[in-house]
């Protein structure tokens, strides 16, 4: 089994890593009823998105 020649340097390990992290989810408020809502889906409080009003999924 191959085993490496040079170990790895913290600085370039640390490198590697840098982008192996989480991001923030995009959350915007509602234009409708300013709940906190993710971006480009349909408002879950009072069902719009868009400003038109789509069917089934309000939780009223």
């Amino acid at each position: 089994m191959a085993v490496p020649f040079r170990r790895t340097s913290k600085t370039r390990k640390r490198m590697r890593r840098t982008h192996f992290k989480l991001s923030a989810p995009g959350v915007v408020s509602c234009p409708q009823c300013s709940a906190p809502k993710m971006s480009h889906r349909v408002c879950k409080s009072c069902g719009y998105y868009k400003g038109e009003k789509v069917e089934g999924v309000v939780n009223e």
